[in-house]
């Protein structure tokens, strides 16, 4: 559970992180997860000219494939297209593990996201079919642990007509592949609040839907709510039987311990003596089980993740901290739930124990 959260909480940080310092613009009514739905490139100028306006770059997002496929963990697998004219104004830096990236110029030629080579064969040099054609791959990204690395980024002409071929035959008569796109990202000027430079760019220009990075954050917030919730219900289950589990199995090896502690007692045995060992006894279960837990819960998401892999979605995400915050937790788990049989040791009547031993 935490893995996935770990993967989940990337995913929104990294969203945040990208859109805090821009605007992007959508059709009006629409959102990219709504597409295909096309405007005209020369609204960017439209945008361009409202104060505060530093940049408007032209994109375009697609799914990978045209087949209807089931709602998958996080964003699904996509083609992305940009003209690159916000270059100078990105803040969101990748980086590439081989090759390049892209120049406007680079038709017919494509850069993969990390989780989507094994599903595309990608290699730099070689090439990749994307909805029936074939694309070079110029570059392969680095693992950003976001979206992009679930996207092929392709030429906005390629994605353009892409597009246009996926539009009804009547929206197809009326306009050429070069004058559509499905969205726009707007870099606002040094200083200038994306939320607000958000509000006056919907009130000047009409037919668009923009929003800041507020919206971002509300939009996500409301959309992993009720996932957060499940694993906090989870977790709290867990820590439930858990420490039921620890107070159980302490209890039982304390009865059956009486006559040894009736003696240790009898020697001269102080009560925090007796209390700091079956305290430590009840953090080293803890320790162990929580290894035990951590190798089996390890083994179990990098096999679904390889199971996965070939469809390009990345369920879990191990790190080292989730990894020594598990293992931690249940040591602190443990000794918390040693408390009552330690208390119940050190209460322990010396000759009644010697007796009953």
């Amino acid at each position: 559970m935490g893995s996935m959260a770990e993967k989940i909480n990337l995913l929104v940080n990294g969203g945040t992180e990208y859109y805090a310092d821009k605007v992007v613009v959508s059709p009006a009514g629409g959102s990219l997860s709504t597409m295909p739905t096309p405007m005209k490139t020369s609204k960017a100028e439209e945008i361009a000219k409202v104060p505060k306006v530093a940049a408007v770059s032209a994109n375009i997002f697609l799914p990978l494939s045209d087949e209807t496929s089931a709602v998958s963990f996080g964003p699904p697998p996509g083609i992305i297209a940009s003209d690159l004219k916000g270059e100078a104004y990105e803040t969101f830096e990748v980086s590439y593990s081989s090759g390049r990236g892209l120049k406007p110029s680079d038709q017919g030629k494509a850069v993969v996201g990390s989780d989507l080579v094994e599903k595309l064969n990608a290699k730099v040099g070689k090439n990749i079919k994307i909805r029936g054609k074939d694309y070079e791959v110029v570059g392969i990204m680095e693992k950003t642990l976001t979206a992009p690395d679930n996207e092929v980024s392709i030429s906005l002409a390629d994605a353009q007509q892409i597009l246009y071929d996926s539009l009804p035959e009547i929206i197809r008569s009326q306009i050429a592949p070069s004058e559509i796109v499905n969205s726009f990202t707007v870099y606002v000027d040094k200083g200038a609040n994306p939320d607000k430079l958000a509000t006056v760019i919907n009130s000047k220009v009409k037919d668009i839907e923009a929003s800041g990075p507020k919206a971002f954050k509300d939009q996500i917030a409301s959309a992993t709510g009720v996932l957060n919730a499940i694993l906090f219900g989870i977790a709290l289950i867990s820590l439930l039987v858990g420490g039921l589990s620890i107070i159980n199995t302490m209890t039982m090896s304390i009865s059956e311990r009486i006559r040894e502690i009736g003696i240790k007692k009898a020697v001269g045995a102080k009560t925090r003596n007796i209390m700091q060992e079956y305290l430590m006894e009840a953090g080293l279960i803890g320790f162990f089980g929580g290894l035990l837990g951590w190798i089996l819960g390890a083994l179990t998401i990098v096999s679904i993740n390889n199971l996965m892999q070939e469809s390009g979605t990345i369920i879990f995400l191990l790190t080292l901290r989730i990894s020594l915050f598990a293992i931690g937790f249940s040591v602190v788990l443990g000794i918390i739930a040693g408390i009552y049989p330690a208390y119940y040791a050190v209460k322990v009547n010396i000759v009644r124990a010697l007796r009953e031993g």
